[in-house]
């Protein structure tokens, strides 16, 4: 099976999202509602994730100890 790449600018579903970087497809939903979570394209009724937005929002909560609290 051919491995795909993934560009900055790809338009992802919750289950892509789910599939490539282990966020949860209830995690995504919630955090939509609750504003937390990465940032989100919709078109239509349709809610879609940059992959760049995805690896920014993730790298943003990088932590060294669980004490440590993240920046928003």
């Amino acid at each position: 099976m051919m491995q795909q790449t993934l560009t900055d600018e790809r338009l992802m579903t919750r289950a892509e999202v789910q599939t490539h970087f282990g966020l949860t497809q209830r995690f995504l939903e919630v955090s939509a509602v609750r504003g937390d979570g990465p940032p989100m394209v919709k078109i239509g009724r349709s809610v879609r994730y940059r992959v760049a937005d995805l690896r920014d929002w993730i790298a943003a909560r990088r932590v060294n100890s669980t004490s440590e609290e993240v920046r928003q």
